[in-house]
């Protein structure tokens, strides 16, 4: 297993694996051979950054049972997705606010994150499963109140694309079994979502197979599995972490202009 971090410093980005608090930096292509430096640097030291910069930003809807049978909502066979801006990336530690203008509820949505580490498309699960490169903390943001704002059309693009919407991080953990871990959330070290990443509907291999049918995913991009209950909208100065065990805890504020 190891734990992969993207970092800033001295106006120069980085990346490596990160061993308690330091980062043993690497050099080449993060997702291509990695080859250590010989360098390690402080956590303390430096700031990280979303650890991809993905092209490609899916996120799934309706895909745990537990969340399904609250809503009243059909179990899918296929998953049902959407697109995050890439430009909605941000990381640990950034700050989360609506666009100009915006004064309704903004939800947060805790959820496990697939990082594809290699270009599949058109792919079964076997390949599939061999593509993701490794796991991640995503925070599904979504301004709600303009996702249903026209009765003709459901704005997902709009209502969950924007600037900052897309908080991702700590880490890229690889080697972690996805169904043994548990997706928690907090607002101001109050717990609002804890749930299994076993009551998943269409597991990863298979969500990620799906989805190369339609469209070619490459090394970078991003899958969110979808979350379940306990999304709830945020209030101005709350501190929102999304915690999975392994991969580490995603910290952000809520910070309406």
């Amino acid at each position: 297993m190891a734990l992969w971090v993207r970092f800033g410093r001295d106006r120069a980005d980085g990346f490596g694996t990160l061993e308690g608090e330091a980062i043993h930096v690497h050099r080449g292509d993060l997702f291509a051979g990695a080859v250590p430096t010989g360098e390690s640097v402080a956590l303390s030291d430096v700031a990280l950054l979303a650890p991809t910069r993905p092209a490609v930003f899916v996120g799934l809807w309706n895909n745990f049972r537990d969340a399904a049978a609250k809503q009243n909502l059909a179990i899918p066979d296929t998953p049902l997705f959407f697109l995050k801006s890439p430009r909605s990336v941000v990381g640990p530690g950034a700050a989360i606010a609506p666009p100009a203008g915006y004064a309704g509820r903004v939800i947060y949505e805790g959820e496990l994150g697939l990082v594809i580490g290699r270009r599949v498309s058109n792919a079964d699960e076997e390949e599939a499963a061999a593509a993701i490169f490794g796991l991640t903390c995503v925070n599904d943001v979504t301004a709600l109140d303009t996702l249903n704002a026209d009765p003709s059309f459901a704005q997902w693009a709009r209502a969950k694309g924007c600037d900052s919407f897309g908080p991702i991080g700590p880490a890229i953990a690889t080697g972690l079994d996805w169904s043994a871990l548990r997706v928690q959330v907090a607002l101001n070290g109050r717990v609002r979502q804890d749930y299994p990443t076993a009551d998943m509907i269409i597991p990863p291999a298979r969500i990620v197979s799906l989805i190369s049918r339609e469209m070619t995913l490459d090394a970078g991009d991003v899958v969110a599995c979808g979350t379940s209950v306990g999304a709830l909208p945020m209030r101005p100065g709350m501190t929102v972490e999304v915690t999975i065990e392994g991969i580490g805890t995603l910290r952000n504020v809520f910070a309406p202009a």
